[in-house]
């Protein structure tokens, strides 16, 4: 059994993430690495200013809002105590070029085989088919 000492895994929220959550999780458990959960968000424009559709003060800090979305994916998926030591990351980007930044890191990079965007009928989606061809480490993706 290789020594892994950290798993980093994408999650989005999609389906496919979450079967990639659950089997990095067992991953980890199993070689007894430390697991970092990443979610991206990117930056998107306001409306224009002046708009009364939306006011400074009630537009929520996005990565408070992800960082909150991630927690609960992570509780649903693994439990209240996961098997393992989780590490939750947000980070403001493209998802494909900071799951390749985080890889750097990692033993092993797991991402889903699609996630919320794109044309369904395509085998990969654009992140994991990037992450593949250009992530630092061994890449899982989970069908």
């Amino acid at each position: 059994m290789s020594e892994w000492q950290t798993i980093v895994v994408g999650v989005d929220g999609s389906p496919g993430s979450r079967k990639a959550l659950t089997w990095a999780a067992a991953e980890a458990a199993e070689h007894r690495a430390d697991l970092v959960v990443v979610n991206v968000w990117e930056h998107t424009l306001l409306p224009p200013a002046g708009s009364i559709s939306v006011s400074e003060r009630y537009v929520p800090d996005p990565s408070q809002r992800t960082a909150d979305d991630l927690l609960q994916v992570i509780k649903e998926e693994l439990g209240e105590e996961p098997p393992v030591l989780v590490r939750p990351v947000v980070k403001q980007g493209t998802p494909a070029k900071v799951l390749i930044d985080e890889s750097s890191g990692a033993d092993l990079l797991v991402v889903g085989q699609r996630g919320h965007g794109g044309f369904a009928g395509l085998v990969l989606g654009s992140v994991s088919q990037h992450v593949s061809a250009y992530a630092k480490c061994t890449v899982t993706v989970v069908r």
